[in-house]
């Protein structure tokens, strides 16, 4: 489709950078065109075509340009001329909103909550941001009149969102590390153009923000390599398959560029003897199929003490019956998700798991043309071994596990390559405080309630769930150069 990088510059401003860079071969895009399928009727509704070369290299020269500029403007101010970005977002809400419905079948009310926490995010920054960016004294050295610490934008920061949160996946890293001084280049999964141009709509306008500070990039998986390899983009921010950021990282460490990655989670959420049965299943089933299951945090794994397991199971079964299609879940984001799961379950049933509830054979709902439809779905005596226990299942499936004991759930919860989001419930919240901080292994651990991000908090994880943190001081800081200041 002639997407490639050539080495002839495409504007003044990008002669000194193009200098640098070594010619390469033309790279070819994977297709000439991105259709958008709506889940839920399986129908085309829109098609976009993929940026040329000389697209993407204008649009990184005016990247950097824009970045010169931008980080000049002090932090305070750089904070407060992004903050009006929380209530142009809620002003489109209902229109953001039902383009993730048709983009990839989120519920509409699902989709003005992540609009509405997209807001409350950037009004969080807006109060606290500018304090995170402060200098930081240091204690003197001997002989010097002063030292301290500055943190400094690095350039520009590509960013690479998945779909299942198509703004607030976006919305969280780009608005910190704008605000700390970077220009920011969005390569979006290519189901979600339509809300990557939504979010530069919202971003590129406001006043006072240079031109071509943030931008949506309409490109494929081949071209991610040529732009991180260029010399104006100083880092890489991924949420995706772990696959996708193991290749992505090494790329980055090969280039010595900062990479942030988020990626999968299987963590477990452990029900202890004590716990409030009533409280865990609340918390099991809504983070299990809010998003339709489509979520790296959310319950995979269910590890229940042995003599309470039946009682659990039973309350498990009669909230999910309780969820709505449309409210509570939708469809999966497209037809390969759907036989992904329904082969997942059926290995796992092979080996000896029970179904409880839902599978593949169940009903469609009315208005849903079943070709990306997968029912909340409940499995029992899942075993280490099985698909459902080893593999990250990302759609409305629980797998229920059997533990003797305490011991015996903690050690099976921290059996996986995973450790993104656990949770432990007990009515005695002392030992759930001591668990979840000396035993679990996860970024994060709640006790008494599901695992989900917060702008106040850092989020990210440990193992194969990534490297770095967003949100937070913390994600505001990632793509900064912590630079020491000492002054004789």
């Amino acid at each position: 489709c002639g997407i490639f990088f050539s080495d002839r510059p495409p504007g003044r401003e990008m002669m000194m950078l193009q200098a640098r860079v070594a010619r390469r071969p033309w790279i070819r895009c994977l297709t000439t065109r991105f259709p958008q399928v709506n889940p839920r009727t399986s129908e085309t509704f829109k098609e976009y075509t993929p940026m040329s070369a000389g697209e993407v290299q204008e649009i990184i020269g005016t990247a950097a340009s824009a970045f010169q500029e931008w980080r000049r403007i002090p932090a305070a101010e750089r904070v407060e001329a992004m903050s009006p970005v929380a209530d142009r977002l809620r002003k489109r809400a209902d229109e953001a909103a039902d383009l993730m419905n048709q983009e990839m079948g989120k519920p509409v009310p699902q989709g003005k909550a992540e609009v509405e926490k997209c807001a409350y995010l950037v009004d969080w920054y807006a109060k606290n941001g500018a304090a995170f960016l402060k200098d930081s004294e240091y204690p003197t050295l001997p002989g010097f009149k002063k030292s301290f610490v500055s943190y400094q934008p690095l350039g520009v920061v590509l960013s690479i969102m998945p779909w299942n949160f198509p703004m607030w996946q976006v919305i969280r890293m780009a608005v910190p590390t704008l605000m700390a001084g970077n220009a920011v280049l969005l390569k979006h999964a290519p189901n979600c153009f339509g809300t990557a141009k939504l979010c530069e709509e919202v971003i590129n306008t406001l006043p006072g923000v240079p031109q071509g500070l943030f931008r949506s990039l309409v490109v494929d998986v081949p071209q991610v390599a040529p732009i991180l390899e260029h010399p104006a983009v100083q880092g890489v921010a991924l949420t995706g398959s772990v696959g996708a950021g193991k290749a992505v990282a090494a790329k980055a460490g090969s280039l010595l560029k900062k990479s942030v990655i988020e990626l999968g989670g299987s963590d477990a959420y452990a029900i202890l003897a004590d716990a409030d049965l009533d409280v865990a299943a609340d918390a099991v089933v809504t983070a299990r199929l809010a998003n339709t299951g489509q979520v790296c945090i959310s319950p995979k794994r269910v590890i229940v003490d042995r003599s309470v397991k039946v009682a659990f199971e039973q309350k498990v079964l009669e909230r999910v019956a309780q969820k709505k299609y449309g409210v509570d879940f939708g469809p999966l984001v497209h037809s390969k998700a759907r036989q992904d799961i329904a082969e997942q379950v059926s290995k796992t049933m092979s080996s000896g798991a029970r179904l409880l509830a839902g599978g593949a054979d169940s009903p469609v709902p009315d208005g849903d043309c079943g070709d990306s439809f997968f029912a909340p779905t409940v499995l029992t005596d899942v075993t280490p071994g099985m698909t459902a226990f080893d593999e990250e299942i990302f759609g409305p499936v629980i797998s229920i596990i059997e533990a003797q004991d305490e011991k015996q759930i903690l050690e099976l919860a921290n059996q996986s390559i995973f450790g993104l989001g656990g949770a432990v419930f007990t009515k005695d919240r002392e030992k759930g405080e001591k668990l979840a901080v000396e035993e679990m292994e996860a970024g994060m651990c709640f006790v008494n309630d599901f695992v989900r991000s917060d702008p106040s908090l850092p989020f990210g994880g440990v193992k194969e769930s990534g490297l770095g943190r967003e949100c937070a001081a913390f994600g505001m800081l990632e793509f900064v150069n912590v630079k020491t200041i000492c002054i004789k």
